[in-house]
């Protein structure tokens, strides 16, 4: 039997290869179309109707979402030929079905059915959710304007696949070789093992330095040879733009890609895409999100440009560094924030063992919801990967994850979660969730335990909170359970509300461990982490911001010939502290907007910690009265019955109002930015 064919239980991945991919794709799709014909003349009801479609689109769902997830972690020049030939085929289905008027016409029906009345609110919720989707998809278009909407979305869809992987590309086709060690003065002992083993890989001796965040990241905080750090952020910041090969040159698919989202927009009749963007999220306009940014860009400046001064200040007297570049940033900061609290980043990662870190995690999730994270097996796909269970006090399996946290040359940057199965209601009982849970750590090097840094075991914490979101929903209908169907800029709250949890002693005292000595972390080195907490919080919210308000006016009011590095510009002489070199092109490598679900919604990461922010200060206000501090059960089972629970069926909104019982605050998150 073909693999990605077989839904009884997880992906058997020891056994897909490329060769899978297609023959499945053409079985799953002509059943499909099948189904969907048969289902324009059956009854428009919950069971007759909606279930059968939600089973077939959940087989297609699975069975691409193991091809997706493995061209996102096990890259290879077959995948990669057999995604590519197969993802026009994939968007074109959903498209096909975005924009097909008799099943609009079938869920426009149900909706206006006395049946509907009675439906639970969950169903309720998803065909609210279709008949607008449906709209958005095209559904409404003429019968002419139709296929011109297709082709956009299939060429979108190409494109984005492209950006990322010329990114991976570009990321890939860069290296460097240092004989001389003297070279790497100043970078860590972990770092220097790790780039004798890399250059020990390729047959070579000395060091091996790469564009991937474990090598680029020790470079630019650490290394005291500055024409290296340039070297290194130039090559960094300039990846796949006209800087390197034209083959891999991101410039022309940006432009591609914004002209071909706007067109789509004002065949919907919108008049930007950011507007279509904001259709199914909290934030109701671009005024509305741009008003939110810049309010917070107000209130971050006057403490950016006051970090930027005390960094220009310390690098000139103490580092003899008169004017301070982008690529010293990093270094210089790191050697204020040695000088000020009397730590550095390295002397903390020492503690922070990945399997210590790990038990720490699962200890907060046992503690707060009162449930067992124990080993299990399943097929893998690396030798990286491990993989869990997670179970209530009885023993029963709540859901089950992956974790694959280290880089290596095959797997995209950056930490994601994605959904391999969803919790729901089938003829066989309740269906467990499955999640994915994916970062780019450093892995283990000369034989002792892989360390992560206090911003990785951060990262681990949210991604944790996604997998959360994901795995503990108590939702039975497909379409808005875990994360499905809730609002884009509310699904980072789970997430940005588990980093809160990083910052608690009694939380970090029982996952630290030092590599050498097995010693604690001690307290007096938390407190000046604890101190140093919100360091340069200020230059960190304005780089958010700018982030988001590019995103926002590149979709909703690019000026006509200005192209998105001018405008990225013309943002960082409004709200930035730190003006990059005029090579930068960050554009080129922001997959956020250009490759992933973020385009317009980049704003959400901070609209979400406005949301986060309130929830977790529920569990400080209550630490007083609780011997376990914010460790709370009474506070978590809240937390989960109300948030976690409760998927996508019902606004995010009432949901957080449900647990914090008003509307949320901006306060909290100036309280924990240190910006009160």
């Amino acid at each position: 039997m073909n693999p990605l064919l077989d839904f009884s239980g997880l992906p058997r991945y020891t056994e897909i290869h490329p060769e899978h991919v297609s023959p499945a794709v053409d079985q799953l799709l002509a059943e499909n179309r099948a189904l969907v014909e048969r289902q324009l003349s059956v009854a428009p009801t919950w069971d007759a109707f909606v279930a059968p479609m939600e089973d077939a689109n959940e087989r297609l769902s699975r069975a691409w979402g193991q091809v997706s997830h493995l061209h996102s972690v096990l890259d290879s020049p077959e995948l990669r030929e057999v995604y590519n030939e197969n993802l026009p085929r994939i968007t074109q289905y959903y498209a096909e079905l975005g924009q097909h008027e008799g099943l609009f016409k079938q869920y426009k029906a149900l909706a206006a059915a006395p049946e509907f009345a009675a439906l639970a609110p969950a169903r309720k919720k998803i065909i609210d959710n279709e008949v607008r989707d449906f709209r958005l998809g095209g559904a409404d278009l003429a019968e002419e304007q139709k296929p011109r909407f297709m082709e956009i979305q299939e060429e979108l869809a190409k494109l984005s696949a492209k950006f990322e992987e010329n990114l991976l590309d570009a990321t890939r086709a860069w290296s460097k070789f240092i004989e001389d060690e003297s070279e790497l003065a100043g970078l860590p002992d972990d770092a220097l093992a790790m780039f004798k083993e890399m250059a020990e890989a390729d047959g070579k001796s000395g060091w091996k330095l790469n564009l991937q965040a474990p090598s680029f990241m020790p470079i630019v905080q650490y290394c005291e040879n500055r024409a290296l750090r340039e070297e290194m952020y130039r090559a960094y910041t300039t990846r796949a733009s006209e800087f390197g090969a034209e083959a891999l040159d991101n410039t022309p698919l940006i432009s591609k890609i914004l002209e071909l989202r706007r067109e789509a927009a004002q065949m919907l009749g919108f008049d930007s895409y950011a507007q279509v963007s904001l259709e199914p999220k909290m934030a109701e306009t671009p005024a509305q999100v741009m008003d939110f940014m810049n309010e917070l860009a107000q209130r971050a400046k006057p403490y950016g440009e006051r970090d930027m001064a005390e960094l220009r200040e310390f690098s000139a007297t103490t580092l003899g560094l008169d004017d301070p570049q982008a690529w010293d940033m990093g270094y210089a900061s790191e050697k204020l924030r040695e000088a000020r609290y009397a730590f550095s980043e390295n002397e903390v990662k020492q503690y922070f063992q990945e399997p210590k870190v790990l038990a720490g995690l699962f200890r907060v999730i046992e503690t707060l919801y009162g449930l067992s994270i124990v080993p299990d097996a399943a097929p893998l796909w690396h030798e990286d990967v491990q993989f869990y269970a997670i179970n209530d006090p009885a023993g029963k399996r709540v859901g089950q994850f992956y974790l694959d946290l280290h880089a290596r040359d095959t797997k995209r940057g950056g930490a994601w979660m994605d959904d391999a199965i969803t919790r729901r209601q089938t003829e066989h009982g309740i269906q467990t969730p499955v999640a994915y849970l994916n970062c780019n750590f450093t892995r283990s090097v000369g034989g002792k335990p892989a360390l992560l840094t206090h911003d990785d075991v951060i990262t681990l914490f949210h991604e944790f909170g996604h997998g959360l979101h994901h795995l503990m929903t108590q939702v039975e209908d497909l379409g808005v359970s875990g994360i499905s169907g809730v609002e884009w800029d509310a699904v980072e709250l789970p997430s940005q509300f588990m980093e809160n949890f990083c910052w608690e002693w009694d939380v970090v005292s029982h996952m630290t461990a030092h590599v050498d000595t097995g010693e604690p972390l001690p307290k007096t080195l938390f407190d000046k982490m604890l101190a140093a907490k919100n360091f340069q919080a200020g230059m960190q919210t304005l780089r958010q911001i700018e982030f988001s308000l590019f995103d926002m006016h590149l979709h909703h009011d690019l000026a006509p010939g200005q192209t998105a590095l001018q405008l990225l510009n013309e943002i960082r002489k409004q709200v930035a502290v730190v003006t990059p070199p005029e090579y930068n092109r960050f554009p080129n490598n922001f997959s956020h907007i250009f490759a992933g679900g973020y385009a317009a919604g980049y704003y959400s990461y901070k609209w979400a910690e406005v949301l986060s922010a309130d929830a977790y200060s529920l569990f400080e206000e209550e630490a007083g009265s609780h011997i376990g501090g914010v460790l709370n059960p009474e506070v978590g089972h809240r937390f989960w019955s109300e948030i976690l629970a409760q998927g996508g069926s019902r606004p995010a909104l009432e949901s957080f109002k449900a647990f914090r019982g008003r509307e949320p605050t901006i306060d909290a998150l100036l309280r924990h930015n240190g910006m009160a």
